[in-house]
């Protein structure tokens, strides 16, 4: 017995020859949309970089920042500058030339230290005996100076003391993406001086 396949009505057959597409066809159109999506997806991929990126040196920065506010409050409401690691450090003490040590009274009576440590800022609260990193690890400070006028007491020094802080160096993780920086902060001392 034969079995015999019927058509539908409606459907109409094609031409002969032109049946589907051709090997040569399928090929050219894979080959023309692996092109565009390896194109769109480098492109996506450097548009993730970019945004890792700068949310990494912001965050850098963001540190910075808070370490140079914080020690600038500091400085601010302290009192007895003294620039430069010669001397006592309880005495007060100008340094016009700069230096890259500043010690001071805190507020709370602490004698207080900063200074740039290799690559670091660092910090001190019992006098310079034991130091503290405050600024992360991907900043890399080539420059730390503080500058002290009217430091000494009255009459001998009848300006209000001041210390002026100027930082330079550069910030990230990767060397292609180092990003570099000069800060300035200025701080006169609060308390009138006597």
């Amino acid at each position: 017995m034969k079995i015999k396949f019927l058509k539908p009505k409606n459907e109409k057959s094609l031409p002969a020859g032109r049946q589907g597409f051709t090997l040569i066809e399928m090929m050219t159109s894979l080959t023309v949309f692996m092109v565009v999506m390896m194109i769109s997806m480098g492109a996506l991929l450097g548009i993730f970089d970019a945004n890792k990126k700068a949310e990494s040196a912001k965050t850098v920065m963001d540190n910075l920042n808070f370490a140079v506010e914080t020690m600038t409050r500091e400085i601010r409401f302290g009192r007895n500058y003294h620039c430069g690691s010669t001397g006592s450090l309880s005495l007060p003490q100008n340094c016009s030339l700069g230096d890259s040590f500043i010690s001071f009274l805190s507020s709370e009576g602490v004698q207080t230290v900063y200074r740039l440590n290799g690559s670091s800022m660092e910090k001190s609260v019992d006098g310079g005996n034991t130091y503290v990193a405050v600024t992360a690890p991907e900043i890399n400070i080539s420059s730390l100076t503080f500058y002290v006028i009217g430091a000494n007491s009255y009459p001998a020094d009848t300006l209000q003391p001041k210390a002026l802080i100027k930082i330079s160096g550069d910030a990230g993780t990767k060397s292609n993406t180092r990003t570099s920086f000069t800060l300035e902060s200025m701080a006169s001392q609060r308390l009138i001086d006597n």
